[in-house]
């Protein structure tokens, strides 16, 4: 049987990279790879991306939109893993998870849009509570996420591990205070809001890990919620699924809960938990995954499977490359 090619399009980044190592001795697919001199070939780019049956786009917006337009064999899906196309027209979204018919649509599609990191555990947390009717569609959403600095690119990797012109002299920084990061239209569409949520990211001098965290005013819903529900209606969404898991209820007063992002590192695993105070009418919705796993890189390959017809048998751990 011929095996199906993949050819990863920026696969010297971090995104690429962990990609390959999730790809690395698997028997069930041929890699394409660029001679490294000739990555800035577009006239090599072109000829690897219509080779390949499914071709992974790790690179800046721009660039991505650029390699979909070299793009000329009927026969080459593309899976784009930076967020140009994540709200196109055309394009499916690729979270298996967020609905009944979602991981079927991926398997269907040309071209999918990988989900960004923050997203993911944002949708993951509001579109199960929302498609339920616990949460209205009018929720005034607070979305709070701290990552681990991989994901930032090489300037921010420096900056944060003390190296070149960037460092910075702290282990924390907050950032898209401007309230118009380009995550927030991902957000609002897939998780049914009617109106953007408030998105207040930050990251930590850690290099992988993420954890998301959205607070609920019980008695300000329009109708009476309880934690028991929320945590209820997640459970029942993601009752059948291999990578997202949803931990027991967390009772204030119980004990002392602590979380540590990083966890989940070097896996495709997502953890929701719900934490309640009754007495205040309070609920926290937290995430925890590895940002460079179901974050990007794992659920990378978990939509990349499901495009050609492998998924089943493999866990998307990274292993190095």
């Amino acid at each position: 049987m011929k095996k199906p090619k993949v050819f990863i399009d920026g696969e010297a980044g971090t995104t690429g990279l962990q990609i390959r190592g999730r790809l690395l001795g698997r028997a069930d697919l041929e890699l394409l790879s660029i001679d490294p001199a000739k990555r800035k070939d577009e006239s090599e780019r072109k000829r690897l991306l219509n080779a390949a049956d499914v071709a992974i786009l790790c690179l800046h917006d721009d660039v991505a939109k650029a390699a979909v337009g070299l793009v000329e064999n009927p026969g080459t899906r593309v899976l784009d893993a930076s967020s140009a196309h994540r709200v196109a027209e055309g394009w499916v979204y690729g979270f298996p998870e967020l609905g009944p018919a979602q991981a079927e649509q991926i398997r269907r599609a040309r071209f999918v849009s990988n989900p960004g990191c923050y997203p993911t555990g944002a949708i993951g947390l509001l579109r199960p509570l929302v498609d339920a009717g616990l949460l209205p569609e009018a929720f005034p959403a607070s979305v709070q996420g701290t990552s681990g600095y991989s994901g930032g690119g090489r300037q921010l990797i420096e900056a944060m591990e003390g190296r070149g012109e960037h460092r910075l002299a702290g282990d924390y920084r907050a950032y898209g205070l401007e309230l118009t990061h380009k995550h927030v239209p991902e957000m609002t569409r897939y998780s049914r809001l009617a109106r953007p949520p408030i998105f207040t990211p930050a990251v930590g001098r850690f290099a992988q890990g993420m954890l998301i965290a959205i607070p609920v005013h019980l008695w300000a819903l329009p109708r009476p919620v309880t934690a028991a529900e929320l945590h209820a209606a997640l459970a029942e969404h993601y009752r059948a699924q291999r990578f997202v898991t949803v931990m027991p209820l967390e009772t204030y007063g119980a004990h002392n809960p602590v979380l540590d992002p990083q966890t989940l590192n070097g896996t495709n695993r997502m953890e929701l938990f719900v934490y309640a105070n009754p007495e205040r009418e309070q609920a926290l919705l937290i995430a925890r995954f590895d940002n460079l796993g179901k974050g990007a890189s794992g659920a990378a390959v978990q939509n990349l499977d499901l495009m050609l017809g492998l998924e089943g048998a493999h866990t998307y751990e990274y292993h190095g490359d």
